[in-house]
């Protein structure tokens, strides 16, 4: 391992809970580690009393800023050089976030994009396997129109089943027939299109993996997860407070 100061990473977590463990548990993988001081420092604020972010977006519950916010300063408090956030959904608010730091926020979202236009130079369109909130948000739609990048998502009915399963997964529900759902959802963004997929929400790799599908998927959690190693240990540039990559 290099002698370089490593960079500690703050994680703004428990949205949900097994989400996190997931992004807890992919650091660890892409850390290559020989031994316990071969892993990069982490420091995650789990907090799954944050409210619920679809039900804030829609305009049908509180606010999750104030949990959020708190809870990237606490980080930022306990030496995080800068702050992550293992949710799709809660990126809504990243502007907020990003407002209420000293230290950089490394946006999920961005990551996310920058991964499809590095390693799938061709895929004109994608299809997003998110929740209503993110969908309401637009934070794909917003991200990839930068670049020319067509998002496609699930019809009204589809979205609502899948909303349906999402949930179930974060009630611990793992079973085979919430796998095949979620691979029949991925297969109705193929059939529109897509030329790759996205598990942009944290909960749909606790289910669904790459190679599910008859297009390949990028894993959200799996991407921030190896970008927080590569920028803890200084092999990727830190984007700067004002910067996505």
């Amino acid at each position: 391992m290099s002698n370089v100061k490593e960079l500690v990473v703050g994680v703004i977590g428990g949205l949900g809970p097994e989400a996190t463990l997931d992004f807890f548990a992919k650091v660890l993988n892409h850390s290559h580690a020989q031994k316990d001081q071969d892993h990069i420092h982490l420091i995650i604020e789990n907090n799954p009393k944050t409210p619920n972010r679809n039900e804030a977006i829609a305009g049908r519950g509180p606010s999750p800023v104030p949990a959020l916010t708190d809870m990237a300063q606490a980080l930022e408090r306990a030496g995080a050089d800068f702050i992550v956030m293992a949710c799709n959904t809660a990126h809504a608010y990243e502007a907020e976030i990003r407002s209420a730091l000293k230290k950089p926020f490394v946006s999920l979202i961005d990551e996310v994009v920058d991964e499809v236009r590095t390693t799938n130079h061709d895929a004109k369109r994608v299809g997003i396997l998110a929740t209503q909130g993110s969908r309401d948000a637009k934070i794909f739609a917003t991200a990839f129109s930068k670049y020319g990048i067509d998002v496609l998502q699930l019809n009204e009915a589809s979205q609502l089943r899948f909303m349906d399963n999402l949930y179930l997964i974060k009630s611990g529900d793992r079973s085979k027939t919430i796998h095949v759902a979620m691979q029949q959802f991925g297969e109705e963004l193929v059939a529109m299109g897509a030329d790759i997929l996205i598990a942009g929400c944290t909960e749909v790799p606790l289910v669904l993996s790459n190679g599910d599908n008859t297009k390949p998927m990028i894993d959200s959690t799996d991407v921030l997860a190896r970008r927080c190693v590569a920028y803890a240990r200084g092999l990727k540039q830190l984007p700067h407070l004002s910067e996505t990559p």
